[in-house]
């Protein structure tokens, strides 16, 4: 039976360098973004667990044994298998009332929620009687990684429940991490709620949600860089819709029909992230105002880049034209066509410019947040050193 209240928490992501290069074998940078994910955890009424999701309007209960006979139907579906198999989410969808080939963001979210609760309680003990509420400061559908940390705190929790991993919070700490084994573990489950809602991830973004800090990517391999120095930026969301598969595809025919122009422009890519790695990690060492220049310099690079793969978007250039005359740089970040942009803040930025830019950004119509990029991976809270808004939030059940 659990007998505590807390809180865990995991960070978005954005790509820094590397986007479309990396679908063809080129290094990513992802880092972690200090917008993130939090979940609050409850003991439940006996024989009853809930969820509530107030950012997509799930509130949701059920009976424990309701829920065991439906985990003995879909265990053995899945015997043996690490993969998520489309027989089980028939299963529960049918159970959650959800139509086939429903994508909403409600939908997507209660048929992982109900996947990782039985999947791992059939592994590690029985269905938990808790309640569960999951408040982000990520919005969907932006790129920003917010189902990957809804994964990783999905998953971090029930682990945490079941008693597969530790509860690392001691009395009058506010905050816990982890171990490395333990992350690994929280890793590979929060990947298989990747795998509910999006089929066939990368792993890219649940890994940078449970590790946090940055790390790169390339040719399926992944690798979290040992430290790296937390950076201040403007993230700004154009609020142009877009479409990955097409932008991708349309990278892939510009390729294709000018191979000799475009595979040094990827090559070009691929030097910049690589460049950027090394820059990260002598700055994690020795940070210095001389770097700041150097990370500008990249931003404008690739940005130009992404622009001659054809994924900018006149809502892109219009954000850089913007902070460039508040002498700000910035790229965009994830598939382009719209979407989001970052702008780096360097250290000596005055407060008045910071200000200035958000408002011509708003003014634009975009939605904008100063926050910081290298942010922390997932962590457990003790519930009251939660700011104010957060917990306001997760009182909304």
């Amino acid at each position: 039976m659990w007998e505590r209240e807390l809180a865990v928490s995991a960070p978005g992501k954005v790509i820094l360098h590397g986007e479309h290069a990396v679908v063809l074998g080129k290094v990513a940078l992802a880092v972690a973004l200090d917008l993130r994910t939090f979940l609050r955890l409850r003991p439940g009424a006996e024989g009853r667990l809930s969820v509530c999701l107030p950012g997509v309007g799930v509130r949701r209960n059920w009976d424990t044994p309701g829920l065991r006979a439906l985990r003995g139907r879909i265990a053995g579906k899945g015997r043996g298998r690490i993969s998520v198999l489309i027989e089980q989410l028939d299963a529960l969808r049918e159970f959650a009332g959800i139509a086939t080939g429903a994508s909403a963001p409600e939908s997507l979210a209660t048929l992982a929620f109900l996947y990782m609760c039985l999947a791992i309680s059939a592994k590690y003990g029985d269905v938990p009687s808790v309640d569960i509420v999951v408040w982000s400061e990520l919005p969907t559908g932006a790129g920003l990684g917010s189902s990957a940390a809804y994964a990783v705190c999905l998953a971090a929790a029930l682990l945490m429940v079941c008693g597969a991993i530790s509860c690392p919070l001691q009395e009058g700490e506010s905050t816990a991490r982890w171990t490395e084994e333990e992350l690994t573990l929280i890793n590979s489950w929060a990947f298989r709620g990747e795998q509910v809602i999006h089929g066939n991830p990368s792993g890219v973004d649940n890994a940078v949600s449970t590790w946090g800090g940055a790390l790169r990517y390339q040719a399926g391999k992944i690798t979290p860089l040992k430290r790296v120095p937390t950076l201040r930026i403007l993230l700004t969301n154009t609020k142009v819709p877009r479409s990955t598969k097409v932008l991708v595809a349309g990278v892939k025919e510009k390729i294709l029909k000018f191979p000799a122009i475009m595979n040094p422009v990827l090559d070009s890519i691929d030097a910049i992230s690589q460049e950027c790695q090394s820059v990260l990690e002598v700055m994690s060492a020795n940070p210095s105002p001389e770097h700041y220049p150097v990370l500008e310099e990249f931003f404008d690079i690739n940005q130009h880049h992404l622009n001659v793969l054809g994924v900018g978007h006149p809502s892109l250039d219009r954000l850089c034209q913007v902070t460039a005359s508040h002498s700000l740089h910035s790229k965009l970040t994830g598939a382009g066509g719209g979407g989001c942009g970052i702008t780096l803040l360097p250290p000596d930025t005055s407060p008045l410019a910071v200000e200035a830019a958000k408002q011509d950004l708003c003014a634009c119509g975009f939605e904008c947040w100063e926050t910081k990029i290298g942010a922390p991976g997932v962590t457990l809270h003790c519930c009251s050193s939660l700011s104010a808004q957060v917990l306001h939030a997760l009182a909304q059940s």
